[in-house]
């Protein structure tokens, strides 16, 4: 290679011939004895806390058998029929703290498990215990007892910039621990329809199927995101990969750790995005921001003074972009969280302090309340329509097909936005009439059909 070495220098230097040049001609980069750029210094230190995940479990899955099949198997025959299918698979995740050994990666790694494993750089394996998890935002904490762990760094992810230089670090396609780099391309990406909380990095850096909560990190090795999603062919990588920023992740992880669950903070509005021609019509000069077209009676944003019209700028002196991720940040936040919301109302700007409610303290009423075949299923007023936040399973909502997650939209070719509008419906329809409920499941809007 030395030969090739001094070509390069030659073709650099113009007219210095072969025979004057020095024994060792050195590239750019190398000039006087300093050394090359790399990542490697910074990498050697960080990859110790990136670990590889792997799951094995069995995914049940329940189908309603119609009414006309289970007469053929008389008055006994079961409501729903029963699939057991074994899966494995694999994923990535960080150690955010390594005396009490917990580590994030995302819940659709190691939902339905019944066996985690995680592998370290160093070798050493360790079974898993999963603590918690939030599915709405796909983060997962686990635990394992093992002595000598690298916990990561974690950055201030409201600091980012696009532009900002990115690295990827996770276990792609089982291939083991693989390093990309790229920069910040995007912020506050939401209605991706990925998560129902969105409130993306975006990424070039490459991402691919065994990154999955991976760590996204700056060039001084901090945690700024965990690898979630990528938007490609076959699921392959074109450049357009997201991460969770790690704000919204350390919010979720103390409330895991604090009370075994997540307690999703509620500030009781609804509203949308706000467009170049909204905020005109506002008299509002920029086109970022929330628009809050409701306020919700007795909730935490009516008694902080916030009212419909109002455009939510600020959140805790951050700009909000949109009203995705103001909803993200508020969700996340956790019940009782104090913040400070920016607003322009009328031209004028002023600045609120809310105290986030609870989720329970958001639910509107129970499936039983509103009809018998909606028993079991818990309903709360949300940004789009009416959410199913919890289905019990073999409940006559679960048999109607009702699914948690679900947004209900429209009934009976009525709209619906809260559940005192459901309510009226309901109540107006009688106990014999059938209902067509419009459905929101993820991409796909459907018709569930009560009688």
């Amino acid at each position: 290679m030395k030969p090739l070495s001094i070509l390069v220098s030659a073709a650099l230097l113009g007219s210095a011939s072969l025979a004057t040049l020095p024994a060792q001609a050195a590239l750019p980069g190398n000039v006087a004895g300093q050394e090359m750029p790399s990542l490697a210094p910074m990498l050697e230190q960080v990859t110790p806390a990136v670990v590889s995940i792997n799951v094995a479990g069995t995914h049940v899955s329940r189908q309603r058998i119609p009414d006309a099949f289970r007469f053929f198997f008389g008055p006994n025959a079961p409501q729903e029929q029963t699939r057991e299918q074994p899966f494995e698979g694999l994923g990535s995740g960080v150690i955010i703290d390594a005396k009490n050994g917990y580590v994030v990666t995302n819940n659709h790694v190691v939902d339905e498990a019944d066996k985690i494993e995680v592998s370290l750089t160093d070798g050493r394996t360790f079974k898993a215990k999963k603590i918690g998890a939030d599915k709405d935002v796909d983060i997962a904490l686990l635990q394992i007892e093992a002595d000598g762990l690298t916990q990561i760094q974690q950055a201030d992810s409201d600091e980012l910039r696009v532009g900002d230089f990115a690295v990827a670090i996770g276990n792609p396609l089982g291939l083991g621990q693989t390093v990309t780099s790229g920069i910040v391309s995007a912020l506050g990406r939401s209605d991706l329809q990925v998560e129902n909380l969105e409130n993306f990095i975006q990424t070039d850096a490459a991402i691919n199927r065994g990154n999955s909560g991976g760590a996204l990190v700056n060039l001084r090795g901090e945690l700024i995101g965990i690898n979630t999603a990528i938007i490609g062919p076959n699921g392959g990588n074109i450049g357009i990969g997201f991460a969770i920023p790690v704000n919204m992740m350390k919010n979720l992880v103390k409330q895991i750790v604090d009370h075994g669950e997540v307690r999703r903070g509620y500030l009781g509005i609804m509203g949308g995005e706000l467009t170049h021609e909204l905020a005109k019509a506002m008299g509002y000069k920029s086109g970022q921001g929330a628009f809050v077209s409701q306020v919700l009676e007795d909730s935490a944003a009516d008694k902080a003074g916030i009212k419909a019209g109002d455009i939510v700028t600020h959140i805790d002196g951050k700009a909000v972009k949109s009203f995705g991720e103001l909803r993200a940040k508020v969700a996340t936040l956790g019940e009782g969280a104090k913040v400070k919301l920016g607003l322009v109302r009328d031209g004028d700007e002023k600045t609120v302090t809310v105290t986030l409610t609870g989720q329970s303290d958001a639910k509107e009423a129970a499936g039983e309340a509103l009809h018998p075949r909606l028993d079991g299923a818990e309903f709360e007023n949300d940004s789009k329509g009416i959410k199913v936040t919890k289905v019990a399973e073999r409940s006559p909502a679960a048999y109607t097909g009702l699914e948690q997650g679900d947004i209900i939209v429209g009934v009976n070719r009525q709209r619906v936005k809260t559940v005192k509008d459901l309510e009226k419906i309901l109540d107006s329809n009688g106990d014999g009439g059938v209902l067509a409920l419009n459905i929101i499941r993820g991409r796909t809007s459907l018709y569930l059909v009560i009688r």
